[in-house]
């Protein structure tokens, strides 16, 4: 799955009600700016916007300028969201065949994609049973309704459930120079041992949101590295993160077209390994073992 996406994926979650609001010729033209830039692979999720950025942005997409079979297109399922859309008395998870497939069948018909590249179950549920999602699983691809199947913000025992009936490509996390556990907690090394293409959503992490020690250290060794990379800061930290063997893709959450033109030339930046390490250890705060 690794050459199957761009460098750098569009994440879709801040477009609608939760952040920007956009309207279709808004989208549309985020959508075309961001293929013009090489970044053709758009990350959504059923629940985003109140479950209503799928459908906004597959009017969008209609509208667009660009060619379906040239993009990827993910999107998750499984959060049972409370809101006005369905007002559920608790937040939930649900996984069973059935809803799967319905879940699917809705973001493919509201995004207006005819199939998914890449469909995710979106966190892990205590209730999982492998046999349903494969049941799932298998129908969906073999009616051509997605293309392959991942999970989200999965531990790699949670992920090796699933895995016993079911072919599992991605796994998306947070991971970022400011969110280090995937790095020492196996996460990592279970996707490299195992073939799995490791996402990361928050890639930037709270390197420009917070004002701490830690980012403070981290800004100070940026300030070098621009200058030695000609590079701005926000391309070494996306560079720092794809440096890593397990071949993580950045998911990235701008919808500023200048920060975007910027993300898809992270990947032209080959840090060296000193440099890596003297980006983690401003981050720890403290030398390696």
């Amino acid at each position: 799955m690794k050459n199957s996406f761009s460098s750098v994926i569009v994440g879709c979650m801040d477009w609608g009600s939760w952040r920007r609001n956009f309207d279709t010729s808004e989208m549309t033209e985020l959508i075309e700016e961001s293929v013009s830039l090489g970044l053709t692979s758009f990350d959504h999720a059923d629940i985003y916007g109140d479950y209503t950025v799928e459908e906004q942005f597959g009017k969008a997409l209609d509208k667009a300028n660009v060619s379906r079979q040239d993009l990827q297109i993910i999107s998750k399922c499984g959060i049972q969201y409370s809101c006005e859309a369905r007002p559920h008395s608790v937040k939930h998870y649900q996984y069973d065949t059935a809803y799967i497939i319905e879940s699917a069948e809705r973001s493919i018909a509201h995004l207006q994609c005819d199939y998914l590249d890449l469909f995710l179950l979106h966190r892990p549920s205590p209730l999982m049973r492998p046999e349903a999602v494969a049941e799932a699983v298998n129908t969906l691809k073999a009616q051509g309704k997605i293309k392959a199947f991942g999970v989200s913000n999965f531990t790699p025992s949670q992920t090796d459930l699933i895995a016993t009936q079911s072919q599992i490509a991605v796994n998306q996390i947070q991971c970022s120079l400011t969110h280090l556990s995937p790095f020492f907690d196996g996460s990592l090394d279970h996707m490299m041992t195992h073939g799995i293409s490791p996402m990361a959503w928050s890639p930037i992490g709270k390197v420009f949101k917070d004002k701490s020690e830690s980012t403070y250290r981290i800004h100070a060794v940026l300030n070098k590295l621009c200058e030695e990379y000609q590079a701005t800061k926000d391309q070494i930290v996306l560079a720092w993160l794809m440096a890593h063997p397990s071949g993580i893709i950045p998911v990235v959450g701008t919808t500023q077209k200048e920060r975007l033109a910027t993300a898809a030339k992270a990947a032209e930046i080959k840090l060296s390994e000193i440099h890596w390490f003297e980006l983690l250890v401003a981050s720890q705060g403290h030398k390696v073992p």
